[in-house]
């Protein structure tokens, strides 16, 4: 078992903190030295006296400036939400590992909160020159995070841009934008159906993996799955192994 030692701690100064909707804020923060990281990492903040830091996909990274999308869930973010511009905080990251950005035309899908790495990964792509495709699903139009750009936004009572999941037109954006790779954030249901559907297609798929996490860095397991490689079940731990895993790889009946 491969353990990160805890030697990517930093401090940061918040630049921006706003909430984006009834149930998600957007914080950005500056670090006080360079922190290199790329789109599907996360980063671990330290939430006050709390024991254990949170985990969050890194929403963007542009020059100095780092920022995370924060669903309010519990008292760490609630600690979070509370904070103001110029306050401090503590945390560590980048880590896990990130999408694998090649140069093919690309379809980015992400489900809720979920859409933090592929607003990161899209901006990637862009400056890269790579053509893409953002798709976003959520369930109500509260809770669209309108800061952001997207190609699609689908919600599931219909109150903002398509009606219904954004699964229900993953196909048809395939057809008609004809990717050549795939890549996802979201519930397990979400990430499920696209890379069962990408097989289908003969597409390439990363998805970046929703779970909870204890302690970051390999050593609580709390954040186990099955994974096969090789053609062998095995153990993986979403906090070191991922949170980027190729769709196919994973023991979706498993988890």
């Amino acid at each position: 078992m491969q353990i990160t030692p805890l030697n990517k701690l930093h401090k940061a100064k918040i630049t921006y903190i706003k909430d984006v909707t009834e149930t998600m804020f957007y914080l950005k923060f500056v670090p006080t030295d360079k922190v290199e990281s790329v789109a599907g990492q996360f980063i671990s903040i330290l939430c006050g006296d709390m024991t254990l830091r949170r985990p969050f996909s890194i929403a963007s990274a542009q020059e100095d400036e780092l920022g995370v999308l924060v669903k309010k869930k519990g008292k760490g973010t609630e600690y979070l939400s509370t904070l103001r511009v110029g306050e401090k905080i503590d945390f560590v990251g980048a880590m896990g590992n990130g999408y694998k950005i090649e140069d093919k035309k690309s379809l980015l899908v992400g489900a809720g909160v979920g859409i933090a790495p592929v607003l990161y990964l899209n901006e990637e792509l862009k400056k890269r020159g790579i053509k893409s495709l953002l798709m976003a699903g959520f369930q109500t139009e509260k809770e669209v995070p309108l800061i952001f750009d997207y190609d699609k936004i689908c919600t599931d009572d219909g109150t903002m841009g398509l009606q219904g999941s954004v699964l229900n037109y993953v196909r048809n954006s395939i057809e008609e934008f004809a990717p050549e790779k795939i890549y996802a954030c979201g519930p397990k249901v979400v990430l499920e159906n696209i890379s069962q559907i990408s097989k289908r297609y003969g597409i390439p798929c990363e998805v970046a993996m929703e779970k909870e996490m204890a302690c970051s860095i390999g050593v609580c397991r709390g954040c186990v799955i099955r994974v096969i490689k090789n053609g062998i079940e095995q153990n993986a731990t979403v906090c070191q192994d991922g949170p980027v895993f190729k769709g196919e790889e994973i023991a979706w009946s498993k988890i």
